[in-house]
This record gives C-alpha cells, structure tokens and sequence, in this order.
C-alpha cells in the first residue's frame, strides 16, 4: 500500500516533522514550501511564484508541476483535467493520479484563522497577502476537493483537522473521506502506527 501526503499551507501544519513524514510515504506540496523544504512533488499554480521557483532553480532538480513551463527550465504541465484548479487541488489530484492507496491532507484549513484572518503559513512574505488580511475566498477549492474524490473512489481521503481547520459540511458523508485529528495523526506517525 502507497500513501502519500498533500501539504496544503494553512497554520494547522505548522510544526509538523516533514523529513519524518517524507519516510513514511511522497509528500506533495505547495508555492512557497519549496523555500523550506523539498517535496517529492511540488505545484504552483498563480504565474509570480511559479515564475520566481522555476526562475530558482528548483524545478531543474526536482520534480515541479504548473500551468506555464518555462521551457528549459525543468517544469512538468499541470494535467489537462485539473489544469484550472488551485494548488492544494492540484497536488491533490496529481497525487490521486499517481495510484496511492491513502492521500492524507494536511494543513488544508479551507478558512480563516483563530482571528478570523488570512489563514497561510507564509502570510506577509513574496507573494501572500500581509498578515492580518481578511481570509481568502475558499468555496471554489472544496468544490474542486470534491470533484478530485469523486473522480477516485477507490483512494481513501483523510483530511487531518487542527484547531485552524474549518469543518466544512460540503466534507462530510463523502464515502471516501475521512477526517482525523492532527494530535491523533502526529502519535500515529511517532509511533510508527500503521497509515
């Protein structure tokens, strides 16, 4: 069994043992997490940032999906069927196309804040909106989330819930989706518990 994780980049995942969860399965991550870490997978899909990671040097040495390669510079075309769909989705999608049994999706909050703010790990760096922002539009990622699982219904979801995570009612009685608590998660993965 593969499972894989999709890191999204709400607060909730602050703090997370990355290289310890890069052990147990492919990390799929999002924009700016390529300035701290290196996922299996990385996706943008806003031009700036996607410009600015290829124009890097990432994408020449790992592997980095977007809308519009740079040619020569190592960068894969998002696939066509989720080309107009946001980050998280994407990476979603691409990890779900990839055949991993179990995608775990971490730090997708899909909402504001404890303050009610712009929910982002990198709020107030190159391309995010300054910290104490009002929180992004989210409706068009849960409907894209949707469609994702829908599309792979034999893939198990689990979306990992902190205290930043928005519970979403468009996210329940989904089949294929579950939700966990991310203080669960984190004693799984330290303990080594069957994923």
């Amino acid at each position: 069994m593969t499972v894989a994780f999709v890191l999204g980049n709400g607060v909730s995942r602050v703090g997370l043992p990355l290289t310890h969860i890069q052990k147990l399965g492919k990390i799929y991550g999002c924009n700016a997490l390529y300035r701290e870490f290196s996922p299996n997978v990385l996706v943008a899909t806003d031009q700036q940032i996607s410009f600015a990671i290829q124009e890097s040097g990432y994408s020449n040495n790992h592997i980095f999906y977007t809308r519009k390669p740079i040619i020569g510079y190592g960068a894969y075309y998002i696939p066509k069927q989720y080309y107009e769909f946001s980050s998280g989705a994407t990476a979603t999608g691409i990890a779900a196309l990839a055949q991993h049994i179990k995608i775990y999706l971490l730090g997708f909050d899909i909402g504001a804040d404890t303050n009610n703010e712009f929910n982002n790990i990198y709020a107030g760096t190159e391309f995010y909106k300054p910290v104490g922002s009002a929180p992004t539009y989210t409706n068009n990622w849960v409907k894209q989330l949707i469609t994702i699982i829908a599309d792979f219904p034999s893939t198990q979801f689990i979306r990992v819930c902190g205290k930043t995570t928005l519970p979403l009612q468009e996210l329940t009685n989904i089949k294929n989706l579950s939700h966990e608590d991310l203080t669960t998660f984190v004693m799984r993965i330290n303990n080594q518990k069957d994923l």
